[in-house]
């Protein structure tokens, strides 16, 4: 029997990583800057990237819209608290707060 904090540890938070380090770097930041912005390896950031890790979930609306806000509050460089920011984007995908409300164009997302 899996536990939900297994499920959480193993595939959840990795999966928030992944799409936010993708932001990151759709949105013009390097591998390197994106891995100090999230504080992990650049290997892990790497792998990420090429779908090795972290890949079995699929964010959709409300939860993939936040972890657009979060990317480009590190990008902008503001002072977040990332720990907090990424338990929220987690609580709110386990709460199932998602709803089909169209999300911002790239130029939103990334503060052009």
């Amino acid at each position: 029997m899996e536990a939900p904090c297994q499920k959480i540890v193993w595939d959840v938070l990795p999966a928030i990583r992944a799409a936010i380090a993708v932001e990151l770097v759709r949105c013009g930041v390097s591998q390197v800057e994106a891995s100090r912005m999230l504080e992990i390896a650049p290997s892990a950031v790497s792998q990420y990237l090429s779908g090795k890790r972290g890949y079995r979930i699929e964010f959709e609306s409300d939860v993939k819209h936040s972890i657009e806000l979060l990317a480009k509050d590190l990008k902008d460089k503001k002072s977040i608290n990332l720990v907090k920011r990424t338990c929220d984007i987690c609580r709110q995908l386990r709460e199932g707060d998602e709803n089909q409300c169209p999300g911002p164009t790239d130029a939103e997302r990334c503060g052009s």
